[in-house]
């Protein structure tokens, strides 16, 4: 998911915050955690009235193991990656940090596109850009970069 802002008050500049995207939300995941380990809790208390003694113990097992899964997958969805393009500066600034990972001048800041990657360079440092998102969002994420450095730079790419 690509969010367009603009960060500063006097409206120079644009930000753009890219995110995973979600097919579920939090309640969904909860919901969707219950009727699987419900429906597994229900087949070892079968086998278990059936004589299976060990049934309830892999059912333990198999709910916790989903639990910390689901956690997981849930955890991976909340990264973040903001891109802030302002007429004399670009910074790309990854989730788990404050400070940019990438900064240089818009004149210098070149849009590479390759093999459906999407990396900024500028004077042999490079970051890549957009990597958690599906390939049609990279591709309207390329072109909305190459606007931004476009109006940055004050010409046509």
């Amino acid at each position: 998911m690509i969010e367009v802002l603009s960060p500063a008050p006097d409206g120079s500049g644009t930000q753009l915050r890219l995110r995973p995207p979600r097919a579920l939300d939090a309640r969904q995941f909860v919901q969707l955690f219950a009727v699987l380990a419900g429906a597994m809790w229900l087949v070892a208390t079968l086998g278990w009235l059936a004589g299976n003694v060990f049934a309830p113990v892999f059912a333990l097992l198999h709910s916790t193991l989903l639990a910390a899964a689901l956690r997981a997958l849930w955890r991976s969805g909340e990264r973040l990656e903001q891109i802030r393009v302002v007429p004399g500066c670009v910074e790309v600034i990854p989730a788990a940090s404050s400070t940019p990972a990438f900064r240089a001048h818009p004149w210098w800041v070149r849009l590479v596109v390759e093999d459906e990657h999407v990396r900024l360079v500028c004077s042999g440092r490079e970051v890549e850009v957009g990597s958690m998102l599906a390939p049609a969002e990279r591709q309207h994420l390329a072109k909305t970069l190459e606007g931004l450095l476009a109006a940055a730079n004050g010409c046509n790419r």
